[in-house]
């Protein structure tokens, strides 16, 4: 028996639940977009290429899914902008991560610009990075333990 895409949701992986708002590759474009400040519909379009039909459909689950916001910003013709909530920006770790593991894997001969972060609060370029919030060591693959509880 297989799974349909739109029963992710509903089983008890989180990761699979999480996939079935953020699994396409427009999703999270639209994500990183909008940490970049992207806010009108327009503007999503035009920086990313995506067809009209495909941004509405994304925009309306992110806005659905409480991941971004719809505020009207113009009365006559009604238009909207996008704004992320505290849900939506919860997931600045996600793109962080994504962000690091693509200047570092998929940046062959150093072809591409590698994205720099700086920390606002110390002004020192840093590396995203996740740490054990009891000893402050890296989380990796290899000392980290997964289960479900």
């Amino acid at each position: 028996m297989s799974m349909k895409w739109n029963e992710l949701g509903e089983i008890s992986c989180p990761i699979a639940r999480s996939l079935s708002i953020l699994g396409d590759r427009w999703t999270l474009l639209i994500i990183r977009n909008s940490f970049l400040r992207t806010r009108r519909f327009d503007d999503f379009q035009k920086q990313l290429g995506i067809t009209r039909h495909l941004l509405t459909e994304r925009l309306n689950r992110l806005v659905e899914h409480k991941i971004l916001v719809k505020v009207l910003y113009q009365e006559a013709p009604k238009r909207y902008e996008y704004k992320l909530t505290e849900r939506g920006l919860a997931l600045y770790p996600i793109i962080l991560a994504l962000s690091s593991w693509g200047n570092t894997w998929m940046n062959d001969e150093n072809k591409y610009p590698e994205i720099v972060y700086t920390h606002k609060d110390c002004g020192h370029e840093t590396r995203p990075m996740m740490k054990c919030e009891c000893c402050n060591e890296p989380l990796t693959a290899k000392n980290t333990l997964s289960s479900i509880k």
